[in-house]
């Protein structure tokens, strides 16, 4: 179990938050829905959609104790009677109510069960309740997984650190995925691959954001030798794929979006 900075993440991840507000207005929200947001992370997204079902409840499970900490922090009970936080691994999901929304964004790709995970939901939702994700797909941020990493990996600086690593991201096709609903007891709507970029305006974003969601390959070094990793994997891939020409930085990613209900 990787240890998060909850604040880093709060400050460095706007793509996954504009990404996540897509999410939610795809909930077509009534305002009275019960909503378990697995994998809530920080609590920002958790928190409004809570504000949107003013006489529903939102409930967010996370695996990190840092995370819950920070959201139930800041984003406490006497601002949002609605809204609660649980620590929680979502392949082992307890029955935590009966809810009519099941909803996720950017955090399922780190669980290779998913079925355990989704088999969890389905103790958990109503009868004709739904569930929403996205997470990463197939071919998601191959730039960076497949040969920006490896490469620095590789580099007689930092090969030994990296002996034994294991990628600890598990992304996932569409039909493979529709074999997983089905195998818990849902009923797929649409499991859909989408291209998405990761846009970024300078290089202390790209930073931000490898920092944040890469962690495990920065970790695998000494603490006194990560701020040089991340410079070297920050200058590999603008050298390889420099900013557009108005200084766009563009990181192709594959999102792995999911609709599918109970009976």
């Amino acid at each position: 179990m990787y240890t998060w900075d909850p604040f880093d993440y709060h400050a460095n991840s706007p793509v996954q938050q504009k990404w996540a507000q897509e999410m939610i207005g795809k909930l077509h929200l009534s305002g009275n829905e019960k909503v378990l947001d697995l994998g809530c992370g920080d609590g920002r997204i958790t928190s409004e959609i809570a504000v949107r079902v003013p006489e529903g409840r939102v409930t967010g499970v996370d695996n990190s104790r840092e995370m819950i900490g920070f959201a139930r922090e800041h984003f406490p009970l006497s601002l949002y009677s609605n809204l609660s936080f649980e620590i929680c691994d979502v392949r082992r999901l307890p029955v935590l109510g009966e809810f009519d929304i099941a909803f996720s964004n950017a955090a399922l790709h780190w669980v290779p069960e998913q079925v355990a995970v989704l088999e969890g939901v389905r103790h958990n939702l109503a009868s004709g309740g739904r569930l929403l994700f996205q997470m990463g797909g197939r071919g998601n941020a191959a730039r960076f997984l497949d040969e920006i990493l490896p490469e620095v990996m590789r580099r007689p600086r930092w090969n030994t650190y990296f002996n034994g690593f294991v990628v600890p991201y598990h992304f996932f096709g569409d039909e493979e995925y529709t074999g997983f609903l089905t195998s818990a007891g849902l009923i797929p709507r649409r499991v859909q691959l989408i291209p998405k970029d990761m846009v970024y305006q300078d290089r202390d974003g790209l930073a931000g954001w490898i920092r944040t969601t890469w962690f495990p390959y920065t970790h695998a070094v000494p603490k006194e030798l990560r701020d040089m990793v991340m410079r070297e994997i920050v200058e590999t891939y603008l050298e390889k794929y420099p900013p557009d020409a108005d200084d766009t930085i563009r990181v192709p990613m594959v999102r792995l979006e999911i609709e599918a209900i109970k009976e």
